[in-house]
């Protein structure tokens, strides 16, 4: 095998001051191991270099994906038409229904799927751990897809039944043997030849305050490398039935938040990342900035699931802001959709406020290289790798997209703006190469096999091609929906309601 890797006149988009990107036209880029170690014209070819030709092509830093359910593969396509109250029964608790087995092939297949979009890095919000194997075989399928990720080991909320009425096993929130495996994996850590990071995602902030800094110390004694957490200032989504009378009165008031209860529990620290922060006040904005904590906006399922404007955009956020794709069984798992859509989005506000006056402007609100950013060097500010990853430069980790310059979408516009090109008019298709500390993981648009871990004994190691992996994807999908045949999803929604949003009269239906 090659241990080098020389990319031979492509335009490499290059981070400079201020995160401006200069296009190199003609520029080559040599990978030794796992780190690009020469950018320059002319570079030539060491003895052991496969050499791809990368004329006609654009050479960008690999997307990072801040916030991922990556084990619901098997539940796309369900989520069209549904808010958040719909979603929670139908997907987010719907690990429920995954056998140990399930997970792996929805956690290999949900990674494979981000790799062939572009992107090279995600954070994986992992919550689906109804028993140890379940976490085990995550992992193992994860380390075995070439990914780099953060993999947020979550003490998850779990169905304890779904009929007659879906309920929560409230008895049981935190088993013992979750933070004894979270234990054993910190011992291990990393994995994948250092590739995935032990992190860990934390939603049960009702619990009582001393058990809650318990646990957060505990996490960051282990050895984490990244605490993720959910958070939605709409006064609407808490934990209504679990949340004790204090906490859900600092929370309930739109004059205070889950920032502020982490702020007074002594628990923001820079090794946090919160999602969304939808509505949030600019209190928060303030306090997260001070304690150089990131967000991952979603735009794709905050713009659907009722959870508010994405904040990516906003001033007081924009600077420690990123983006995740949230659930690709929902959208697409392209960090670049999720560029355009956020962008857009926030064009379309400010644009709709000028026009609100009666006049017009000349100025769009939000550049494309500020959406572009967001999805690679503020990703990896985002996890604290911005001096690893991000950017295309001498030293650092070889995490590369490749996209082609001549595709019906792209031509003309990569010769014109590479950068815009890429968040306007690019897709999936126009990804012809993705590499993943130095490994090539897609080639030529197809993505290259994977060699599964010998860890989980009723999957097998060996190699597998991405046609074995949909095979098993699909017989995995109908087991599933086997499972959840008969689930009343209008009383399962009812029961959502009462846990997270508070009543009927919550709620608007026009």
């Amino acid at each position: 095998m090659s241990t080098s890797v020389l990319l031979k006149g492509g335009t490499i988009l290059s981070h400079g001051t201020n995160d401006h990107i200069t296009p190199l036209r003609v520029t080559d880029l040599l990978i030794q191991g796992n780190r690009i170690t020469k950018i320059a014209s002319g570079i030539e070819a060491p003895d052991d270099a496969q050499v791809i030709d990368c004329k006609d092509k654009i050479v960008s830093p690999g997307f990072i994906d801040t916030h991922h359910h990556i084990w619901q593969t098997q539940l796309k396509g369900r989520h069209a038409d549904e808010t958040f109250l719909q979603y929670m029964p139908s997907g987010g608790l719907q690990g429920s229904n995954y056998t140990p087995v399930d997970i792996f092939w929805g956690q290999h297949g949900g990674c494979l799927e981000a790799i062939d979009s572009g992107t090279t890095t995600v954070v994986d919000h992992a919550h689906m751990n109804y028993s140890p194997e379940h976490a085990r075989n995550a992992l193992s399928a994860t380390v075995s897809s070439g990914i780099r990720s953060f993999f947020c080991y979550t003490p998850t909320m779990r169905v304890k039944s779904w009929t007659p009425e879906m309920e929560i096993n409230t008895e049981d929130l935190l088993p013992i043997w979750i933070m004894d495996q979270l234990e054993e994996l910190g011992r291990q850590a990393p994995f994948g030849e250092g590739r995935v990071e032990l992190g860990f995602a934390f939603d049960l902030l009702f619990l009582p305050k001393e058990m809650v800094i318990g646990i957060f110390e505990r996490a960051r004694k282990i050895g984490v490398k990244l605490i993720t957490l959910h958070y939605v200032n709409t006064g609407t989504y808490k934990l209504n039935n679990y949340l004790p009378k204090v906490i859900w009165e600092l929370t309930r008031d739109p004059g205070h938040s889950y920032v502020d209860l982490l702020s007074a529990y002594g628990l923001l620290r820079p090794d946090m990342l919160v999602s969304h922060a939808s509505n949030a006040s600019a209190s928060d904005a303030s306090k997260l900035k001070q304690a150089n904590i990131f967000i991952s906006s979603t735009p794709d399922t905050e713009l659907q699931m009722v959870l508010g404007d994405p904040v990516c955009f906003r001033p007081d956020f924009k600077p420690i802001s990123s983006l995740g794709i949230d659930c690709h069984s929902n959208n697409s798992a392209s960090i670049v959709s999720q560029m355009r859509l956020g962008m857009q989005s926030a064009r379309g506000k400010h644009n709709q406020a000028i026009i609100d006056t009666g006049k017009t402007t000349t100025r769009v609100s939000v550049k494309v290289e500020e959406a572009f950013n967001l999805g690679t060097i503020n990703g990896a500010r985002a996890v604290h790798m911005e001096d690893e990853i991000g950017s295309l430069a001498e030293g650092k980790l070889a995490d590369i997209v490749i996209l082609d310059a001549l595709s019906p979408g792209m031509c003309c516009a990569a010769q014109h703006d590479p950068v815009a090109a890429i968040v306007l008019h690019s897709s999936v298709r126009d990804i012809d190469t993705v590499i993943v500390n130095g490994e090539i993981r897609k080639q030529n648009g197809k993505l290259l096999p994977t060699k599964l871990e010998k860890q989980v004994p009723e999957v097998g190691g060996g190699e597998v091609q991405w046609p074995e992996v949909a095979r098993q994807l699909l017989k995995s999908r109908a087991d599933i929906e086997k499972r959840i045949e008969g689930t009343d999803f209008e009383r399962a929604t009812k029961a959502a309601l009462k846990i997270f949003g508070g009543g009927e009269d919550m709620v608007v239906n026009e």
